[in-house]
């Protein structure tokens, strides 16, 4: 892992000493080394090295090809890259690094026919020197962030959005009021957009160039499938394919120069990526965030998994007095508002297991591939109450026996359309607090490009849980990725998601949906599996994650910095607040509303505000 900052400018580049003040926020995400490359007229790269494979020199960034004709900055890790230097006529390699594996494609293959071959996870700018021409590229699944700007006359690519938005060019930008809305809708800001004008994110599986003549062309090379006719529906051919698919994913993500653990909670999906580490390994250090709170509390559960699979285990643990030493730091982080509380915990694992290894394996996206989440089957278990009248449904949201037996969802599921339904589970601001705390935004539509639960409204279940879990891979998901991503790299670790490789995301699509919902049971075939390798396994029905008591902690020690966050008036001011609201916010829950969502929501947007004047 490493982060980069590009500049293109066909009027004023900085000058080097502005240019490396920028590059040097990315530092914790490259403490190894740091690079430099100009060709004087109007390109300047800069790139922090996280070492992970070629630790000496031969892997130092950026990188010209062997022919001079590329010249590549690039994040992320490819794990197919041995593989692809078989393939090559050019064999006179000075290194192991799969920077030089890239450079040696591009030469010989060319962009297009590089990417398609390329397996793993990634951000990269490359810039051709022969046709002018500056490609940006993000893998398939999003797993590394990708920033810009552009003007009109000045380019700006980073790993980290304030690098972009405190570029002198965009420093003055105003806030898009339309992105701000679907941030406090969404909790977080989804590619393709920036909260800063003209800033922008590119998407997964995107390749956005910046041609000779001043266009920019967006092409995408991947996309999740809206629909694909499962072929298996035999619940033991569906657990082979998964065990033969997850094992070699995590065989492949072990690929390194460094040493490698894995991150090990009570749930499912991370004692199923260490069986498979454990396999491959001499030993398997693993890393827990616990909490004081009995409800909140993972350490117990991972230690029993521990134990059975024979990790070399820590644990960090957090109350109400350490999270206030430890908040400063994760705010710090927040390079872009993310208003996902789990950022907590996760930024203490990530420190925890910095102490212990570079690289850590993780179980993020096995929920949107494998249907874990309650709303996929709350929704399609009603799906047949949306073609009824709003008078019944109306008597319906009633009777909870009826429906899901969540009163939040319930009011979701009879909703006007299923899409909709879907969209506003993922959000925690209700329409009326939003308009108290934002009156300006009211009348404001968020961004008509932002179609991720623009799916059609279908009578079958098994079309809507389709539609459902792609709409998943690049809404909730691409929110959990950016967090573990700000909270791994802001302690230079960097975390590999084994469930997102290409190959176990078709296997997945494979798989007959309901053979994932058994008798009370959500996630039914990992569940099965994970029994069959690791007998014993402490398994319930109970979603699990590193997770926290933040209103309880709101309400004690935290509670002074909230209020502060809330209430500052430059702040308040920047982004059209109404100082009363966001008193009453906190206020209420004081008084034993739950609230923590909206509070954190605005906490992430000031402290990001803080961060980009420091």
């Amino acid at each position: 892992m490493c982060g980069f900052l590009f500049e293109f400018s066909n009027k004023r580049q900085l000058e080097p000493d502005a240019f490396y003040k920028l590059l040097s926020l990315s530092r914790e995400r490259g403490p190894d080394h740091s690079g430099y490359w100009t060709n004087d007229t109007s390109v300047q790269i800069g790139f922090n090295r996280l070492a992970i494979l070629e630790l000496t020199t031969a892997g130092n960034q950026p990188m010209l090809s062997r022919r001079q004709r590329y010249v590549v900055v690039f994040n992320g890790e490819v794990y197919n890259h041995l593989e692809l230097r078989t393939k090559l006529s050019y064999k006179d390699f000075k290194g192991q690094s799969d920077t030089e594996t890239l450079c040696a494609c591009l030469d010989e293959w060319g962009l297009l026919e590089t990417i398609e071959k390329l397996d793993g996870m990634f951000a990269f700018v490359v810039f051709d020197q022969l046709t002018g021409i500056i490609s940006l590229v993000r893998d398939f699944a999003g797993i590394k962030p990708l920033y810009y700007g552009w003007d009109g006359n000045t380019l700006v690519a980073a790993s980290q959005y304030d690098q972009v938005v405190r570029h002198p060019t965009f420093a003055k930008q105003l806030v898009d009021y339309q992105v701000l809305k679907l941030y406090l809708q969404q909790h977080f800001v989804p590619a393709p957009f920036g909260l800063i004008r003209s800033t922008f994110q590119v998407e997964p599986g995107e390749i956005v160039q910046l041609l000779p003549e001043g266009r920019v062309s967006k092409k995408k090379y991947w996309s999740f499938p809206e629909f694909i006719q499962p072929s298996i529906s035999e619940q033991s051919e569906a657990l082979v394919l998964i065990d033969e698919s997850l094992s070699a994913a995590v065989k492949a993500e072990l690929l390194s120069d460094v040493p490698v653990g894995a991150f090990l909670s009570g749930g499912i999906d991370s004692p199923l990526i260490c069986f498979y580490a454990q396999k491959h390994l001499e030993y398997l250090k693993t890393f827990t965030a616990g909490s004081d709170s009995a409800v909140h509390n993972e350490a117990g559960r991972a230690s029993q998994y521990s134990r059975l699979l024979g990790t070399f285990h820590t644990t960090a643990m957090m109350d109400d007095v350490s999270v206030k030493e430890l908040f400063p730091s994760v705010l710090k982080c927040m390079h872009e508002p993310m208003a996902d509380f789990s950022i907590i915990p996760t930024f203490l694992v990530s420190q925890l297991s910095r102490n212990h290894v570079s690289v850590a394996l993780s179980g993020d996206g096995s929920d949107e591939l494998f249907f874990g989440y309650e709303r996929f089957w709350s929704i399609a278990k009603n799906i047949r109450y949306q073609q009824l009248p709003w008078v019944i449904k109306a008597g319906l949201y009633k009777t909870d026996q009826w429906l899901s037996g969540n009163k939040h969802i319930n009011s979701i599921v009879l909703s006007p359309s299923q899409a909709y339904a879907h969209q506003q589970l993922h959000s925690r601001f209700s329409q009326g607090l939003l308009d108290k705390l934002f009156p300006d935004l009211a009348a404001i539509e968020v961004p008509s490009l932002y179609n991720t639960y623009s799916y059609p409204t279908v009578k079958d279940v098994s079309s809507l849980i389709m539609h459902m879990r792609r709409a998943e891979f690049y809404g909730m998901m691409q929110k959990t990725l950016r967090k573990v991503d700000l909270a791994s790299m802001g302690n230079s670790l960097e975390v590999r998601v084994p469930f997102l490789k290409k190959s176990l995301i078709e296997a997945s699509l494979k798989i007959d949906p309901f053979l994932n919902y058994g008798p009370e049971m959500k996630k039914h075939l990992l569940k099965n599996l994970l029994q069959t390798k690791v007998p014993g396994s402490p398994i319930d029905n109970v979603k699990r994650g590193f997770s926290i008591p933040l209103g309880h902690w709101i309400r004690k020690e935290l509670k002074d910095q909230f209020q502060g966050y809330l209430i500052e008036n430059s702040f308040l001011n920047r982004y059209g607040i109404s100082k009363p609201a966001a008193q009453n916010l906190m206020e209420q829950h004081m008084q034993g509303k739950d609230l923590k969502w909206p509070i954190f929501t605005l906490a992430s947007l000031n402290a990001w505000h803080h961060n980009l004047s420091a």
